[in-house]
């Protein structure tokens, strides 16, 4: 299988200190440490049980190690460090007493959370590897069907098998991330609810609807949607409610991190052109895209939410503002018309905004009468990424 080049860089942050990569199983950080990360001295991979076991009998082991292979700087791994927390501490006084800087990579941060794990109190940057992006992909000239067919965690993208794989990523996900952690008592249940969780993709969360579809308590659904937020499977995108002439809802939408996963849990074939999902879909691509493009490239201030959505209660929407001050509307449309501009031009009253941009499927960009900008989806990737949006 070959290897799609990431645009993931994190080289400089290493050369100042030791980093946390948390990204969702398979999304290509064991590949890009192989292939892309300069100075790795050794590597630690918590996949191997034997190696778990010793280092669960002993863990000064973990040290002895490397200074068996004289190891007193550059850059040791550590795989999936999310399997033996208690490492951190190891890790943590070799950051102080050697020049080694550390990248611990893992799949989730709940077991590190909620074991009050010692997250090396700002000696180590976090960052995050997501499924693949446009500048990873465009020169395959990929479109949108083939994007939502296999999804873009790169063992899925390049699979001669998508649809067998998938299902085997979600097996995988749930019988060792969530059974073999004891994360629910009924797998059944949470199987359902993963189900239900994916119909309701990209819309408002709505935590009564799904319990009784599911057949299990609000409080246990809560709880579930936090373990999908925690083993990086699903992200929420806040509201935006900052606007006067008009009520906006406060709840959060929710969308799940791979547009694969999602037609895998769906059960279809395809996404049919046209249909409610392929809207659906199209907007959490944009989503993905915008998110990644903010992880790897931005660094937003403090007081900003780098991406939210807006929909008032008279009903005028737009599914995106980016930093507060880009609000990006998704169609799929050929030729747009007035009420694909409705949202847009309901916010564009407030003048919180200083762009207002739909993207959709037609051919050409252009501006309309009142300022907002048409712009065909790869345009917008383009210029996404090239740091022409934000």
């Amino acid at each position: 299988m070959r290897y799609i080049k990431r645009v993931l860089d994190i080289s400089r942050d290493l050369e100042r200190k030791s980093q946390f990569l948390f990204g969702p199983r398979q999304t290509g950080k064991t590949s890009w440490i192989r292939e892309e990360l300069d100075g790795v001295r050794y590597r630690f991979n918590l996949l191997d049980k034997k190696l778990v076991k010793a280092l669960q009998d002993d863990p000064a082991l973990f040290a002895g190690m490397l200074r068996r292979e004289g190891i007193d700087s550059g850059i040791v791994v550590v795989d999936e460090i999310q399997k033996l927390p208690f490492l951190l501490d190891e890790v943590h006084n070799l950051i102080e007493s050697t020049d080694i800087r550390f990248l611990l990579t893992g799949s989730s941060a709940r077991r590190l959370r909620e074991q009050g794990t010692n997250l090396l109190g700002g000696r180590a940057g976090r960052r995050e590897m997501f499924p693949l992006v446009w500048p990873e992909i465009k020169s395959d000239e990929t479109e949108l069907n083939s994007i939502f067919r296999t999804g873009l965690i790169p063992s899925m993208y390049l699979s001669d098998n998508p649809d067998a794989d998938l299902f085997d990523y979600v097996q995988l996900y749930l019988n060792e991330e969530i059974q073999a952690e004891g994360l629910v008592r009924s797998l059944p249940s949470f199987e359902r609810f993963l189900e239900v969780a994916a119909l309701g993709n990209s819309e408002m969360l709505n935590y009564e609807n799904i319990s009784k579809e599911v057949g299990v308590s609000r409080s246990a659904v809560m709880s579930w949607f936090q373990i999908l937020y925690d083993t990086l499977i699903a992200f929420e995108v806040p509201a935006y409610t900052k606007t006067k002439k008009r009520k906006a809802y406060a709840s959060s939408k929710f969308y799940m991190f791979d547009l694969g996963v999602i037609r895998q849990l769906l059960g279809f074939d395809k996404v049919e052109t046209g249909s409610t999902e392929y809207g659906k879909f199209f907007e959490t691509y944009m989503a993905m895209e915008m998110r990644a493009y903010i992880g790897y490239r931005s660094r937003p201030k403090l007081n900003i939410t780098p991406i939210c959505y807006w929909r008032s209660i008279s009903g005028f929407e737009v599914d995106f503002i980016l930093m507060e001050k880009i609000a990006i509307e998704t169609k799929t449309t050929r030729r747009h018309t007035a009420r694909d501009l409705k949202g847009l031009k309901a916010l564009k009253e407030e003048g919180l905004c200083s762009r207002y941009i739909l993207v959709c499927n037609e051919e050409y960009a252009q501006i309309t009468d009142d300022g907002i900008e048409i712009v065909p989806w790869k345009q917008f990737l383009d210029e996404l990424w090239n740091g022409e949006i934000i």
